[in-house]
Formats: C-alpha cells, sequence, structure tokens
C-alpha cells in the first residue's frame, strides 16, 4: 500500500510516490494507493496536477495503470473537504473510509509505504 499525502506542493515526494507504486505495478505486485490531503486530486478527472518535473515520467502516465487496476482510493474525509464525491473522480478509482485503509495494511504481508 502507498500512501500518498502530497500534491503539486511536493512535486518531488509526490513523482517518487507514483513512480514506486508503478514500477511495483509493472512488477507484478498487488498494489493499492491510497490518496489523503492534496493528493486526491491526482484521481480527479480533469485536475490531475502536472508535476513538471524534468527527468520524470509524467504523472498520469504513472497513476494511469493503477486507476485501471481499481488501486486508487481517496480519503473520504479528504474528499469531503474538497466536496469531491464519486462523481467527480477517475472511472476505476473510489472513495472510501479510514477503515478500509486499516483493514488492508493490516493484512499479513502487506506493508505501507507513507509519502
Amino acid at each position: 500500500m502507498v500512501k500518498i499525502t502530497c500534491g503539486a506542493e511536493a512535486p518531488e515526494r509526490a513523482n517518487q510516490a507514483w513512480t514506486v507504486a508503478a514500477t511495483a505495478l509493472a512488477a507484478g505486485a498487488e498494489v493499492g494507493v491510497w490518496l489523503t490531503g492534496e493528493a486526491v486530486w491526482f484521481a480527479v478527472r480533469d485536475a490531475q496536477p502536472d508535476l513538471g518535473l524534468e527527468h520524470a515520467t509524467p504523472v498520469a502516465e504513472l497513476v494511469a495503470p493503477l486507476v485501471e487496476t481499481g488501486a486508487v482510493v481517496v480519503c473520504t474525509q479528504c474528499a469531503a473537504r474538497r466536496e469531491l464525491t464519486q462523481a467527480d473522480l477517475l472511472d476505476g478509482s473510489r472513495i472510501a473510509g479510514a477503515a478500509t485503509f486499516v483493514e488492508r495494511v493490516l493484512q499479513p504481508d502487506v506493508q505501507a509505504l507513507v509519502y
């Protein structure tokens, strides 16, 4: 599980998190991405931030395969604070509460990486 807590305000950290998640997925790992705070914008249709980092894969290319697998979850409270609903999100992503995150990371052999 990769928990991303930042967005465009911390572009290198956000890009690193997405790079790790996409690389793990490409390597065949089961990956979940949990978005909190400003990171929720990565799952919002037509609102994904462009991190504009040199020598980095564009973040939209890293997000797409994870959304396609249904791995991207947006924190319920974070979505509500930004007045976002399921209808605002990219197809394949979803909103869920902290209990979902806790249930997932407490499973055997699951690690949480927080960025």
